[in-house]
């Protein structure tokens, strides 16, 4: 995959691009405004609070949504799995000032349009099964429930997307 894909503008001015090291503090706030709510329900951080986004950075494919001042909105984070053929999304935030506004499915479509030219069949993702807003979410955006497991003592549901 591209280390670094092209700017795509959206109509509202904001543009996706590739992050960089100078985006981890924003993707970190944004990750901890996002995922603190689920403290509670979960009885610890989720696993994306632990991150470390520099790493992350280094290791997958990062792109971010920023408003017309440039300010990260939202982040998606993804890799391609060579043995299954298949991306694999690790995470897909929002700041929730930003929800609502169609940044998580452009962020997805960018994603999905990637595996097409690369002429990937498949995306995966996973979320935690008490975080019943995405596991809501992600039927409405194509994606079929794939299977639950216990992984690092978070209960997950997997989804799966077929490409056409």
């Amino acid at each position: 995959m591209s280390d670094h894909p092209r700017p795509q503008a959206l109509q509202d001015g904001a543009i996706i691009s590739a992050a960089t090291d100078e985006d981890v503090l924003s993707i970190k706030r944004i990750v901890d405004l996002a995922y603190s709510k689920y403290i509670d329900r979960i009885g610890k951080p989720p696993a994306p609070m632990t991150e470390d986004y520099h790493e992350v950075i280094r290791t997958h494919n990062v792109l971010v949504v920023r408003d017309k001042e440039l300010t990260p909105l939202g982040a998606i984070i993804f890799s391609l799995d060579k043995e299954s053929k298949m991306i694999k999304i690790k995470n897909l935030v929002v700041n929730p000032a930003a929800q609502g506004r169609g940044y998580g499915r452009v962020l997805m479509e960018r994603v999905e349009g990637t595996a097409r030219h690369l002429g990937i069949t498949a995306l995966e993702l996973y979320t935690n099964v008490k975080m019943y807003e995405n596991v809501g979410m992600y039927p409405k955006m194509g994606f079929l429930e794939s299977g639950r497991r216990v992984e690092a003592g978070f209960e997950r549901v997997y989804f799966r997307k077929e490409l056409a």
